[in-house]
């Protein structure tokens, strides 16, 4: 007898760029697809575990994709639940969620009700979804409770996650026989974060315990961009696109989720499509211009590593003629001194004339000649003469 089927998704980030270029088409490309995974698979519910935005007030161009992505989730059969994460506005995901929720799509927005779940049923009997939206913990406190939070003990994301979760456990108990899933946008202790997530520390303390998401049946977690298992029941999904050079060798996809009456019958990995590889190469200029090893990442996202001696002159420029979607370059000179000293302290109690001869060769790999030493001594004899008059 088929259970419910949940669609476990996080981190889309509509809107955002990679390193200047503009995602959309791609953004829009890869979530669209998961109306035919919703088809295909009988999903129930497609759960959205934060930063469904990369920014509090995303543009008008990022929010026409995401209405189109998600009006092709539901017609595709499936319901929608959405959490806030740390880069969205939950005042704003927010807006009009009642009137959503009656065309299927869930906005879990409000702290104070975070323990009021969406609900399902197959013939099983219910599942409860709670929602969970980022806490941040000064703002959590007050919305919860600062008694209440202080009472289970800690500040910080734990503290507050610790009282929800005490929340959501009450609800659970008064519901007797309901399975259970949970949507949480946290750094729990465990998982391996990359480049491209915004810290949420908080006086130094970010990461919170697995432990504090015991007793129900499934937690989707979201925040983390590489998709990971920290057990059984306790996943993040990942982004659905890569957001920085870090996630290169990810594997991008979401988590098929099914309860069936005992609770979590099972979890399996379904593959997104990648719209652009990502690949770094390093090289000196012309070899990298000219070499037709690289010809299988001609069209990739890349970073590029340059190890000529001389830095080179318009140098992404340059690569773009051959690579269109170079993005990044930095400058590592063969046999360079990397590991140093910043510079600031590497020439510390030198004169004017050493500093201006380290500048150059830091720059252009080699020290001033005769008469370029000459100009130098020169320019600043006159700057001498001028602070004196």
């Amino acid at each position: 007898m088929a259970g419910v089927k949940i669609l476990h998704t996080s981190d889309w980030h509509v809107g955002r760029t990679f390193h200047g270029r503009d995602l959309l088409q791609e953004q829009e490309a890869v979530l669209g697809g998961l109306a035919d995974t919703v088809s295909d698979e009988r999903v129930d519910a497609v759960v959205v575990a934060g930063d469904l935005f990369d920014r509090a007030v995303p543009n008008a161009e990022a929010v026409a994709v995401c209405s189109r992505v998600l009006k092709r989730i539901r017609e595709a059969g499936a319901q929608i639940v959405i959490t806030p994460g740390n880069h969205d506005s939950a005042a704003r995901l927010g807006f009009l969620g009642a009137f959503a929720e009656a065309g299927g799509l869930h906005l879990r927005t409000r702290v104070a009700e975070l323990h009021d779940p969406v609900l399902f049923a197959d013939a099983h009997g219910p599942v409860a979804v709670y929602g969970i939206p980022f806490l941040e913990p000064e703002t959590a406190r007050h919305a919860l409770g600062v008694e209440a939070v202080e009472a289970v003990g800690g500040k910080g994301h734990g503290g507050v996650l610790t009282e929800a979760m005490r929340r959501i456990r009450l609800d659970l108990a008064a519901r007797q026989g309901t399975r259970s899933v949970v949507m949480a946008h946290a750094f729990v202790t465990g998982g391996e974060p990359c480049e491209s997530e915004r810290t949420i520390a908080v006086g130094g303390v970010q990461d919170v315990p697995g432990a504090v998401f015991a007793g129900v049946d499934y937690v989707a977690l979201g925040h983390l961009h590489g998709q990971q298992t920290l057990a059984g029941h306790l996943r993040y999904s990942g982004s659905p696109v890569a957001y920085s050079f870090s996630e290169a060798r990810h594997h991008k996809s979401v988590w098929l989720v099914e309860l069936d009456a005992g609770g979590l019958a099972g979890v399996e990995r379904r593959a997104l499509p990648v719209p652009r590889a990502l690949s770094t190469v390093s090289g000196a200029l012309d070899d990298l211009l000219l070499d037709p090893d690289h010809e299988p990442v001609e069209d990739h996202f890349l970073s590029v590593t340059l190890t000529d001696r001389v830095r080179p002159l318009d140098a992404l420029r340059r690569l773009q003629k051959r690579f269109p979607h170079a993005v990044h370059v930095e400058w590592r000179p063969e046999g360079g001194r990397t590991g140093e000293l910043r510079f600031a302290e590497r020439v510390r109690g030198r004169s004017d004339e050493e500093i201006a001869c380290c500048f150059v060769e830091d720059v252009r790999g080699d020290q001033p000649g005769p008469r370029e030493l000459a100009l130098l001594r020169e320019a600043f004899a006159a700057a001498a003469r001028e602070d004196e008059s």
